[in-house]
C-alpha cells in the first residue's frame, strides 16, 4: 500500500518503522517543523523527521496543514491511505478526504476515554488500571472516528508516563499492519466509540505542582503520570533559598497524624491521607537522583515542610 505518514515524537517512530518493515511504501512523511532544543536553542528535527530522513524518505514540515499550499501539496500525492500518529496538527476535510482508503489515526487510549493531547499521562494520573491503543478512521472531530482495531494493556503500580509510553508505542506499531490489511481487504466501517467521553487536556506547570493535602494514592498517580516530563514538583528550602524539586518516582506508605507536606523520615512525606515515599527526585539544574543520594547533600531534616 502507498502511504503518507504524519507524526512527530518518539512515540510515532516505532509505528513508522513497523510500516516500512511490513512492506508498505511510505512515499512521504509529514512532521512538525524543527524546534529549538538545548541551551544553544539549536533547531532540531523531530524524532520522526530524523528517522524518516535516515531511510531516505521525503519529509515535509509545513507550519500549518490548514494552509492552501500545504493542502495542495498533500492532495497531489498518489497514495492509498494516510497514517497519523501524534502529528500535532489538525487536518481539514480536504486532507482527510484525499486518500481513497482514508486517513487513520493511532491513538494512545481506549476511546472515547482520554481524547486529546495527553492520554498516557492522564490515564495514570486518574488511577486507571488499564489503557491501550486504537486505530480509528479519522473524522473532523477530535478523536471521534470509528474504531478499526484495538489493543489493551495493564497499568501497573510502577508504571510511569515513560514506561507506559514505551509499552503503548510497541503495541500500537504492531496493530498498524493488521489494521491496514483489514482496510485493504474489506474497507471495514469500524465500531463506534462506546462509553463516557473524557478529555486529556495539555498539562500546565501549575497543575503539575504537588498538593500535599491530596491522598498518598492520588499523589502517587500524579507523580508517576507526570514522570519524567513535565515532572510533578514541589518546593524545598535550602541555604540558597527556595528551590523547585521534581519528583520522578514514588510509592504509597503507611499512616501519620502529621500535617500534609511534613517530612517524616528520609523522603517520606505526610499527605492529606497517609504517607508517600519519594524514591527519585531532581533539583533544578541537576540530574535525577535516588532518595539516598539526594538526602546526602540536601540539608533536609524531619519536620521540614515541603511547599
Amino acid at each position: 500500500m502507498r502511504l503518507a505518514f504524519m507524526g512527530t515524537p518518539e512515540f510515532a517512530v516505532k509505528a513508522l518503522a513497523e510500516l516500512v518493515a511490513s512492506g508498505h511504501e511510505v512515499v512521504c512523511v509529514y512532521s512538525q517543523p524543527p524546534a529549538p532544543k538545548g541551551r544553544g536553542q539549536v533547531l532540531t528535527p523531530s524524532p520522526v523527521q530524523a528517522f524518516a530522513e535516515s531511510l531516505g524518505i521525503e519529509v515535509r514540515t509545513p507550519k500549518s496543514m490548514k494552509a492552501a499550499d500545504a493542502i495542495a501539496d498533500f492532495t497531489a500525492l498518489d497514495i492509498d491511505a494516510a497514517i497519523v500518529v501524534a502529528y500535532g496538527q489538525i487536518l481539514k476535510r480536504e486532507v482527510l478526504d484525499h486518500p481513497p482508503l482514508g486517513c487513520f489515526n493511532l491513538h494512545a487510549s481506549l476511546l472515547p476515554r482520554w481524547r486529546g493531547a495527553a492520554p498516557i499521562q492522564r490515564a495514570i494520573m486518574a488511577g486507571d488500571t488499564h489503557t491501550g491503543v486504537q486505530v480509528m478512521r479519522m473524522s473532523e472531530g477530535l478523536d471521534e472516528g470509528p474504531i478499526i482495531l484495538s489493543g489493551r494493556t495493564e497499568i501497573t503500580a510502577t508504571d510511569t508516563a515513560a514506561t507506559l509510553h514505551d509499552k503503548l508505542a510497541v503495541l500500537g506499531a504492531s496493530l498498524l499492519p493488521v489494521a491496514l490489511a483489514a482496510i485493504e481487504r474489506s474497507q471495514p466501517d469500524g465500531q463506534e466509540q462506546v462509553g463516557e467521553v473524557t478529555y486529556a487536556k495539555k498539562i500546565t506547570s501549575e497543575e503539575a505542582r504537588i498538593d500535599w493535602t491530596r491522598s498518598a494514592q492520588e499523589l502517587d498517580w500524579h507523580i508517576r503520570g507526570l514522570s519524567p516530563f513535565p515532572g510533578a514538583w514541589t518546593t524545598i528550602h535550602t541555604p540558597k533559598g527556595e528551590q523547585r524539586l521534581k519528583v520522578l518516582m514514588s510509592r504509597v506508605g503507611g499512616t501519620t497524624d502529621k500535617a500534609p507536606g511534613t517530612l517524616l523520615d528520609g523522603l517520606t512525606i505526610a499527605t492529606g491521607e497517609g504517607v508517600i515515599e519519594l524514591l527519585r527526585v531532581q533539583r533544578e539544574g541537576k540530574g535525577a537522583q535516588d532518595a539516598t543520594e539526594f538526602l546526602n547533600g540536601a540539608g533536609l531534616s524531619a519536620g521540614d515542610v515541603l511547599g
